[in-house]
């Protein structure tokens, strides 16, 4: 990669095209940066550089900081995937992401997996910088472990070194196979856990939460009372992520956290799981005739026939994917969907997986002879009157 720095005060020169043209031969990535940017009102002097044709180009200033932060997301995007990529792809091995806030406890919680020092664990917010990865083998089978640094709120991240870890971050969740997100649950779950919860849930990831901090909680007289509470409260709070089932534990004193790899287990037998197509034909047919579809400019969603996908092999928790033909695919809303994944749930309720309605309007021989009889039909009695 590389960055093409050009001063905006100064305006294009022959040695800046000279030099565009040296970078275009090269055959290699260009941000086109253009420096001293100092205020909006300076904005205009960067459209003198776009007859160098390069893309993105980036307005900063270097002095002041202006549009570090933008820079810093476009070298990051742009970075060839690390060797750990590659690693922990493995067919062998099954990727998890631990994800949280600053010293929410995700390296205390992987320590107490492997029982070593491997992750350093600091009261202070942000000891772990950049996601490490971690091997771990547990009853024959192969685990990553991937401890990242705390995703903080926007406005706090006070370093070009931290913007880079929260991008890490996001990056670890889309190659991780299941991410554990871990909540305090003194705190409860607050607008960052929130906004990580999102980003999971952008990516279609298998997810756990893992409610930490546990030992902190008194009186313990109650505790089953006091677990489905914060399970109650924690459901509500991300409830874009209510297939992600949620474990109360200690990190510290190692309570309840071997029930992890239960968890983990019952997601992975989960992904493997089918619904028969004439069993999905009736749940969903059924699910239709209970609650109809809303109509959407004067039209109603109808559905004709579904199945579910057969996956993708290079994925170990592959999310259950079913493919609805429908008449306009553009006729389910948001709350539609949400309805129809619950029915399909309470056949099939795929713990710590997401679902994926995917919706192909229906094509066919029969379906364009049907139209074509009622296009002949239209043209006749508009040729009658």
């Amino acid at each position: 990669l590389l960055l093409f720095v050009v001063d905006a005060k100064e305006g294009l020169s022959p040695i800046d095209e000279d030099l565009a043209r040296m970078l275009r031969k090269s055959q290699k990535p260009v941000v086109l940066v253009i420096n001293k940017i100092d205020h909006e009102k300076h904005e205009p002097l960067a459209g003198e550089f776009d007859s160098l044709g390069f893309e993105p180009s980036l307005s900063i200033s270097a002095e002041h900081g202006r549009g570090i932060t933008g820079l810093l997301a476009a070298i990051v995007q742009r970075l060839p995937s690390s060797p750990h990529d590659s690693r922990v792809t493995s067919h062998d091995s099954l990727a998890i992401v631990i994800l949280g806030r600053p010293n929410v406890g995700k390296s205390s919680l992987i320590n107490s997996i492997v029982r070593s020092e491997r992750a350093i664990v600091s009261e202070l917010p942000g000891t772990t910088r950049d996601a490490i990865d971690i091997s771990y083998e547990r009853d024959g089978r192969q685990f990553v472990f991937i401890d990242t640094a705390g995703i903080r709120r926007r406005g706090k991240r006070s370093s070009s070194v931290e913007v880079f870890s929260v991008m890490r971050a996001e990056r670890s969740i889309r190659r991780a196979d299941l991410c554990v997100l871990i909540v305090d649950l003194t705190m409860g779950v607050t607008a960052q856990d929130k906004r990580i919860a999102g980003l999971i849930q952008k990516e279609r990831k298998a997810a756990i939460v893992v409610l930490n901090k546990w030992d902190l909680i008194r009186p313990k007289s109650k505790q089953r009372q006091a677990i489905a509470e914060l399970i109650d409260q924690t459901r509500s709070r991300i409830f874009f992520l209510d297939y992600a089932p949620v474990l109360v534990a200690s990190a510290l004193t190692g309570e309840s956290i071997d029930k992890l790899f239960s968890f983990v287990a019952n997601v992975r037998r989960a992904a493997g799981k089918r619904i028969g197509t004439g069993v999905l034909n009736r749940l969903l047919r059924g699910a239709f005739e209970a609650n109809p579809p809303p109509m959407i400019s004067g039209r109603r969603l109808k559905l004709f026939y579904t199945a579910q996908a057969s996956g993708k092999q290079d994925r170990q928790l592959q999310p259950p994917e079913f493919v609805l033909f429908v008449n306009e695919p553009r006729l389910l809303n948001e709350t539609y969907r949400r309805y129809l994944e619950a029915r399909i749930r309470k056949a099939e309720p795929y713990p710590g997986l997401p679902i994926t309605l995917t919706l192909r309007p229906r094509t066919g021989a029969r379906h364009k002879k049907q139209s074509g009889h009622r296009a002949a039909q239209a043209n006749k009695q508009q040729a009658g009157s």
